[in-house]
This record gives C-alpha cells, structure tokens and sequence, in this order.
C-alpha cells in the first residue's frame, strides 16, 4: 500500500514564482526601514517637490526671478544647518540604506514580469540614477566656480553653462525623469507599506494620482531646462550679459551666441 505520504503517480510538483512581500525586517531593521521609507517623503521628497515645483519654474519667468529665488533660499535663517540636518543627511541616509536594501534584495522581473515588480525595479534605478545626479549636480553647483550664495544674480548663467552643452542637457534629463519616477511612486510605496491607503481600488487610484505627479514634475522640470537653453547666455560673473562661441546651442546663429 503507497504511503498516505507520497505523491500521486504523475503528479509533477509545481514551484510558483512569484512576488516576495516587502519585508518589514525586525528590530533596528524595522526601524531603519521605517526611517528610510518616512525619509523618502519628508524631508526628501519635500525638497524634491520645491526644488522642482518652485525654485526651478521661476527660471520660466527668467533669469531675474530665478535669482531672486535663489537669494532668498540662500538667505534663510541657519540656512546651513537647515541644509545639512534637512537635506544633505536625510539624502544621503536615504540613498545608501536604499542600496544597502537593493543589494539584499530578490530581482525576479523576468520571471515574474507583472507591472508592479517592473514598477518596483524602476524604482531602484531610478534611486540609484537621481543619487549619482544629485551628487553631481551639487558639486557643480555648490563647490566649483563662483559661490551662488554670495553672488545669486550668477545661478541662472551657471545652469546654462552646465544644460547648453547637449550631453549634459541629456544627463540633466535623465536625472529629472529618474528623480521624479522615485518621488511619485515612492509616495505609493510609503502609503501601502504605512497602511495609509489599503484595498486594490484605493491603492489604483493612488497610483493613478502618483502618476499624474510624476507627469506634473517632468513638465515642470522639462519647461525650466527649456527656459535655460532658449534664454541668451548670462554672465556667471555679474549676470549681466556677454558674448560667447557656442555650436550645439538651439538658438546659437553662425555658431556665435549673443547673451
């Protein structure tokens, strides 16, 4: 007599692929996951959300208000402390506990290809992308050439001596697309992961919302770096305006731009 044990003949033992929740870890693990998820909305994503939104769509309006923007942010009360306990450690705890999680996590995309593991795989490139972007385009801005703290009416020539070059126009892109992707759809992931927004039909329409976000952003963005590569060059030095050999720029004429 077969044990009650054994497999039926011919019956082939199915191994299912699938999804593996997110692990909510245990102990300090718990809480830095917490910490990390809580970090990614307030106060990174806050910052995102002005960065973009606010300080960069006044260079729609031109070069004066963009400088004007700059001024006040640089003139904020305790601005570097705001700046390092507010932005800078937030940021970098974010990212690298963000890589710290990736590397200790289960890629199964292509065997499990469903639009929410494709979702959450964007989401940690995407991470790794706006982090090396947001590296670069601090030091640039913040460590080379003339400080725009002391000399703001310098912030929008500055860009546009970074944007008006095509490759680092691209780049420029790619790091407003992957940053806005994280924000937006990390905005989902906290909301499910905190219990904010439970049920299939609330948590579809929040990603719908999540999405338009994302959307608003690269618009917003897009339409700032615009902005910089259509309007004549600026002087970084005084802001004023000055003449300069420029060929891959749009509105460059016989390879000479009037700024």
């Amino acid at each position: 007599m077969a044990s009650a044990s054994s497999p039926a003949p011919g019956v082939t033992k199915i191994v299912a692929h699938g999804v593996a929740p997110l692990r909510a870890g245990q102990g300090y693990s718990f809480v830095l996951r917490r910490l990390h998820s809580l970090s990614g909305i307030v106060p990174v994503g806050a910052f995102l959300f002005e960065h973009i939104l606010i300080s960069n769509s006044t260079a729609i309006t031109g070069p004066d208000a963009y400088a004007r923007q700059v001024s006040f942010l640089a003139n904020l009360p305790l601005v570097f402390f705001l700046e390092f306990f507010g932005i800078w450690m937030p940021i970098f705890f974010h990212a690298l506990y963000g890589f710290y999680i990736w590397y200790r996590g289960d890629g199964n995309v292509g065997a499990y290809p469903w639009s929410g593991n494709w979702m959450y795989t964007a989401q940690r490139w995407t991470g790794g992308i706006a982090f090396v972007y947001i590296l670069w385009h601090t030091y640039t801005m913040r460590f080379t050439g003339v400080d725009l703290h002391d000399n703001p009416m310098a912030s929008f020539g500055k860009v546009q001596n970074e944007v008006v070059h095509t490759a680092q126009f691209l780049f420029y892109v790619a790091g407003l697309v992957a940053a806005s992707w994280h924000f937006a759809y990390g905005i989902w992931l906290f909301s499910a992961k905190w219990g904010i927004v439970s049920g299939d039909k609330a948590q579809k329409r929040l990603l719908r919302a999540c999405i338009v976000l994302f959307l608003v952003l690269c618009g917003a963005g897009l339409a700032s770096l615009y902005s910089f590569r259509s309007t004549p060059m600026q002087n970084v030095g005084t802001g004023g305006r000055i003449t300069v050999t420029i060929t891959d720029h749009p509105a460059a004429v016989d390879g000479r731009r009037v700024q």
